[in-house]
């Protein structure tokens, strides 16, 4: 829901499609500066807190957008720093997140059917949200977007409270941060799979995803429509992530992943 109305209202407050690629560019740099790093203190704390700061950071963030934009003092460089410094809280929420399925699963071979779960449930937000921010935009205005997802994670923060994780596998001794992050390299340099894989993630990200930048300006410029127009279609788009991911789940203990990333 922030993304879609924070993309829209930038828009609406500058009517220029570069400050939408500037809201990006923050998020973005902020998570590849600090994601390593993210990787690194993942390893070395209790993943289950890392993910309470990290979400009670996003919440803070949305509140403050709320608050600014309810008060009508946002500017679009507001927008663009609340970005960056959520690009920051995501870049150690996403390490820990993922790494800390494994933790949840007792059996291995269903390890595949969990990650795919819980890109289900990622994936069935972004269809449900854009469209719901569409219309909360559209009949409230856009601080009630920001404020809704601020409200969402207290939900969030209750389930982290009350989960309960396997013993930590945490290393007790730890090499200084730069030597992990180094190792780290010459582990994917080295294994020829892994280096395939963080190569297609990479291409995609970096030239299969943007177009979703534009969005809110093709929304309006092309389509004639308007912030519903623009929910729609960032809900189409996680409509079809949200079949991709139940399409994996339901496979199971499949064997030919490899096939189904080449298709």
């Amino acid at each position: 829901m922030q993304n879609t109305a924070q993309g829209f209202l930038i828009y609406e407050l500058t009517h220029s499609p570069a400050y939408l690629g500037y809201v990006t560019f923050a998020y973005g740099v902020a998570s590849w500066i600090f994601m390593l790093f993210g990787g690194v203190v993942s390893d070395r704390i209790p993943r289950r807190i890392l993910l309470i700061i990290t979400q009670s950071a996003m919440m803070i963030l949305a509140f403050i957008l709320a608050i600014l934009t309810f008060l009508s003092l946002v500017q679009p460089w507001h927008i663009i720093a609340l970005s960056f410094g959520l690009g920051i809280a995501n870049a150690f929420d996403a390490p820990a997140r993922l790494a800390i399925v494994p933790e949840l699963v007792d059996d291995r071979d269903d390890l595949s059917n969990a990650i795919a779960l819980n890109g289900t449930m990622f994936n069935t937000g972004t269809v449900l949200g854009p469209a719901l921010a569409g219309i909360v935009y559209a009949a409230f205005g856009p601080a009630w977007c920001f404020t809704l997802n601020g409200i969402s994670f207290l939900a969030v923060l209750a389930a982290l409270v009350m989960i309960e994780t396997a013993k930590s596998t945490l290393p007790t001794h730890h090499t200084p941060p730069f030597n992990a992050i180094k190792e780290g390299f010459h582990f994917v340099l080295q294994n020829r799979m892994v280096l395939i894989l963080i190569s297609i993630i990479g291409i995609v990200g970096f030239f299969g995803m943007s177009f979703q930048t534009l969005f809110p300006a093709w929304a309006v410029d092309i389509l004639n429509g308007d912030v519903k127009t623009n929910g729609w279609l960032r809900s189409s788009q996680g409509l079809g992530a949200l079949i991709g991911a139940l399409t994996i789940a339901s496979l199971g203990r499949f064997k030919f992943k490899g096939r189904l990333l080449t298709a």
